[in-house]
């Protein structure tokens, strides 16, 4: 009778004691790329390279409270844009930050902050109508978290400011430079879930990058890995963005269309990538890239991963 008690008293703490057991936040969803934000040294020189050569629109830009330009907003399609911010040094990294677009800021606020991840204590909304906060990568990039609001400026402007000149609709990646990239992973891939697509060696010796698509969507971060990091103001063809084009010819063509009236001098060249992707490389006034690249490879079967090892 003693031991039938007991059992009874037993099984009625346990399911209490566990019911007490705290439930750890899931992830919301990681839809994709939302922008790329960059340093530039003359805003006008920026905006005619972004609006006239590359064909883009600007549907609304932030002021300082001096009625300076903050920002500049450079539309690629409703979800994804090109930021722009003045006051570029010499010796400064262009890359500002990067940005993810997800369906519930707050949300991925408390899940980040329960995986150890520093993070505000609260989601603001940004001036531009939209939920956003930032953390801090392992590599110390900022990353900027969206969630579009159905009264902000973006979706306010959907439909609108997307013109056929775009030489592009499409950002399909980012990439960023890394130092640790098991970190990296452990981050990208551990909390925020992304996946790894590819590994590709430029010199066959070791890794040059690590493609991490989002969990949501497809398009991906590109990790640049090095031994010996460049300065930051030499960071301008590492920290770069890709713009997808069916076909990379026609965009040539328009691109060589453009470049007298805009004053382009760099020559434009297609290259096959060691993803064995169309490829032709194009830099802003300031020296940031933007890889202009088909979506598919030459022969439209899949890049075979490199297995060397990591450069540190």
């Amino acid at each position: 009778m003693k031991l039938l008690v007991f059992g009874l008293v037993l099984s009625s703490i346990l399911p209490a004691q566990q019911a007490s057991a705290p439930v750890q936040p899931v992830r919301p969803r990681v839809l994709g790329i939302a922008h790329f934000s960059i340093r530039v040294s003359d805003v006008a020189r920026a905006r005619a390279y972004y609006k006239d050569f590359l064909g883009f629109d600007e549907p609304f830009s932030l002021k300082n409270p001096d009625d300076s330009l903050s920002m500049a907003f450079i539309k690629v399609n409703d979800y994804q844009y090109i930021e722009l911010s003045p006051g570029l040094r010499p010796e400064q990294d262009r890359l500002s930050h990067i940005s993810f677009f997800t369906d519930d800021a707050e949300g991925m606020r408390v899940y980040l902050g329960s995986r150890g991840t520093k993070v505000p204590d609260r989601v603001p909304k940004g001036r531009s109508g939209n939920l956003n906060f930032n953390v801090k990568d392992p590599d110390g990039h900022t990353v900027e978290i969206v969630q579009y609001m159905a009264d902000g400026w973006a979706l306010r402007d959907k439909g609108k400011f997307v013109t056929d000149a775009r030489i592009s609709k499409h950002i399909g990646h980012m990439g960023v430079m890394v130092g640790d990239a098991n970190a990296a992973i452990a981050f990208y891939g551990g909390i925020l879930g992304f996946q790894e697509t590819w590994r590709g060696s430029s010199n066959g010796t070791t890794l040059s990058w690590i493609n991490m698509r989002v969990p949501d969507g497809s398009d991906y971060i590109e990790f640049m890995l090095y031994k010996d990091q460049p300065a930051p103001d030499q960071r301008g063809t590492v920290h770069h963005f890709c713009l997808e084009t069916p076909n990379i010819s026609e965009a040539l063509e328009t691109l060589k269309d453009r470049q007298h009236a805009f004053g382009y001098t760099r020559p434009l060249e297609i290259r096959t990538g060691t993803n064995r992707k169309r490829q032709l490389n194009v830099f802003d006034p300031d020296g940031t890239r933007m890889e202009l690249m088909e979506p598919v490879t030459v022969d439209g079967s899949a890049p075979v991963p490199s297995t060397a090892p990591l450069p540190r």
